[in-house]
């Protein structure tokens, strides 16, 4: 019986071990930029959304993160009590949470503008490489 059929189940044949691996070494080099800002990732990622938003539902968000309610629920809550965020009920629909900036959370984006800086100094990806990286890491998003 031939090895060859086992091809695809090698390691370095595999597209999801490199985005894996790739990933946590991202998010590791995040960890160290953002403690001078006592932000986690996902409160980083969390920030970046709001910041845009202001105010935003928490399925809404959940959706753009791609997290669930279980990971979110923390992640917010937490953020609420560094005074970045507070969490509301709808006055329309008691069902919808939704969560807005506060003028703290407003502030630390001034701070946070030097992380992409930082960030872009340990990836050693040209202009060009990083665009094409990005689209086509949302390509693969989007057909997830």
């Amino acid at each position: 019986m031939s090895e060859h059929k086992y091809d695809p189940l090698k390691l370095e044949n595999q597209i999801c071990f490199p985005l894996y691996a790739a990933s946590r070494k991202v998010t590791s080099k995040y960890r160290n930029v953002l403690s001078e800002l006592d932000l986690t990732y996902t409160q980083y990622i969390t920030m970046m959304v709001l910041w845009e938003e202001r105010e935003i539902n928490v399925k809404e968000l959940g959706k753009r993160l791609y997290l669930d309610s279980g990971t979110l629920t923390p992640v917010l809550k937490s953020l609420e009590q560094k005074g970045y965020v507070v969490r509301t009920r709808s006055s329309l629909d008691e069902r919808v949470l939704n969560v807005t900036l506060t003028e703290t959370g407003k502030a630390l984006r001034d701070r946070a503008l030097a992380v992409p800086h930082e960030m872009a100094r340990c990836v050693a990806l040209s202009i060009d490489e990083s665009i094409e990286l990005q689209r086509l890491l949302n390509k693969l998003l989007g057909c997830l």
